[in-house]
């Protein structure tokens, strides 16, 4: 599998986004029990994070990233990228 990092950045107000927080964190347990081992978090200036997991593809990275609640319900603009891993 490949890694691949979604940085993110919100654009709903904090009550907005927090309503979906939970949901966001059903989401990547089980993206991790898929084998995924993704991992997700915050900067600590707020306004803005990262998802960093595993996918066979850049369209079934594109189709994990769709299926978050946080960007099902329009609470982040994000770019997806592939990460080279050197070491």
């Amino acid at each position: 599998m490949t890694w691949f990092v979604r940085i993110e950045e919100g654009k709903v107000d904090k009550s907005t986004f927090d309503k979906y927080v939970p949901a966001h964190t059903i989401y990547v347990q089980e993206l991790i029990s898929k084998g995924h081992k993704a991992k997700s978090g915050y900067w600590a200036k707020r306004g803005g994070g990262m998802l960093l997991f595993e996918a066979n593809s850049l369209d079934e990275a594109q189709a994990i990233v769709e299926a978050d609640p946080l960007v099902k319900h329009d609470c982040i603009n994000y770019q997806l990228n592939e990460w080279r891993v050197v070491t």
